[in-house]
């Protein structure tokens, strides 16, 4: 009896706490949408090689330079070039930003005088590559369309470009007079034009889960002028506003909601410019990455992990997600380990559908870099960059 009253006694202290302490944390009620019927049925994402398994951790965003190498950004805040056809296992210090890249797209440079130098830092990771002798090693990304920047969304440090030298200059770190607070995600237009997200104003990097489990919508699709040095906030209220892709004319750029398991497209160019759109929804997962198709018109979607029955249900009940906001890490619902991707046209219509399940999966995947035959695969938890097949699509 006396153990039933305490176990009572400690329930209700429990709910006091979670229910009533005071937090910045501040959950909005929603009701979660219905999973779409699939339009295309699914299949295994086979014959996954598991390239430079020993880079890093967290090789988030796969970058395809003008020579065709691999650039990818790491936890330890380095960048690092591979050669696809013979990737090293540790690959190449490109530059180390000393925070955490996340979005990579390369582009022309910008203005030299709209830039500002960021100092060299001291971070375990310029320490480390300088002992290694690896700093700046890699070949600079160069060619004829002078697209030889590398800009990168860093979700600490805020949008930065890197010069063919590996040289890191900081371009933007708030708008509208507020701080970028994470950074994610980057895509260059022909015009030099440089649109990236915030993914939420209030949480960083590390509080992603925060953020999502809030649902507050604080999150922004900005865009960076290099001409005038000027950041432009296009989107506001964002659901955790993740991953970016220009359509392949630039009309328009489409921009993840992880939040909200939806793409939305903000129109840049023709009667519509300005205005923007559900692109497509009811996503069976959070949606990550976007990535423009580098061999035909259309988009991929990497898909972070399969939606959480428990986090649908509570939605509609910001007292239930406070209560889980105060469990213990441990006893809050994870995310499963599935690999997903998805392939959709220029309308939003699906048209492949990739899975991977078990231990052994490719998982979270978090971007897709798609260019000749293949597929590479970025991560924020993987070891190496995957690479498959590039499947055959209508």
């Amino acid at each position: 009896m006396k153990t039933l009253l305490l176990a009572c006694v400690v329930l209700v202290g429990f709910l006091v706490y979670a229910l009533f302490w005071p937090t910045r944390f501040e959950p909005v009620g929603w009701q979660a949408p219905t999973i779409a019927p699939p339009a295309t049925a699914s299949q295994p994402m086979a014959h996954l090689v598991r390239l430079a398994d020993n880079a890093g951790t967290g090789p988030e965003t796969i970058a395809v330079g003008p020579k065709g190498r691999l650039y990818a950004g790491y936890a330890d805040g380095t960048i690092r070039s591979f050669d696809p056809n013979r990737p090293a296992p540790e690959g190449q210090v490109f530059a180390t930003t000393n925070g955490r890249p996340l979005g990579l797209a390369f582009g022309p440079s910008p203005p030299a005088s709209k830039t500002h130098r960021k100092p060299v830092g001291t971070s375990p990771a310029d320490a480390a590559a300088a002992r290694s002798g690896h700093t700046n090693t890699a070949p600079a990304p160069s060619d004829t369309t002078g697209h030889s920047t590398l800009y990168v969304a860093d979700a600490d440090q805020g949008l930065l470009a890197i010069n063919r030298d590996g040289e890191v200059s900081v371009l933007a770190t708030a708008a509208e007079g507020r701080a970028l607070a994470s950074t994610n995600d980057v895509a260059v237009a022909a015009d030099g034009q440089i649109y990236f997200t915030d993914a939420s104003s209030r949480w960083g990097r590390p509080d992603y889960r925060t953020a999502i489990l809030e649902h507050h919508g604080d999150g922004r699709l900005l865009r960076y002028d290099p001409n005038s040095g000027q950041t432009t906030v296009l989107m506001h209220g964002l659901q955790y506003a993740n991953g970016v892709a220009l359509a392949a004319d630039d009309r328009y750029i489409l921009v993840a909601e992880s939040g909200a398991y939806r793409l939305q497209r903000y129109w840049l160019k023709g009667p519509l410019a300005g205005q923007s759109e559900v692109f497509i929804d009811r996503l069976p997962g959070f949606p990550d990455g976007v990535d423009t198709d580098r061999n035909g018109p259309g988009f991929w979607i990497a898909l972070f992990a399969p939606r959480n029955p428990i986090l649908d249900a509570t939605a509609p009940h910001p007292w239930l997600r406070r209560i889980i906001y105060r469990l213990p890490r441990w006893a809050q619902p994870d995310p499963a380990r599935q690999g997903h991707i998805l392939r959709v046209d220029g309308n939003g219509h699906t048209t492949a559908n990739l899975i991977a399940d078990g231990v052994d999966a490719y998982a979270p995947v978090t971007s897709v870099a798609a260019t000749g035959q293949w597929l590479y695969l970025g991560s924020l938890e993987e070891q190496a960059i995957g690479r498959i097949p590039q499947p055959s699509t209508p």
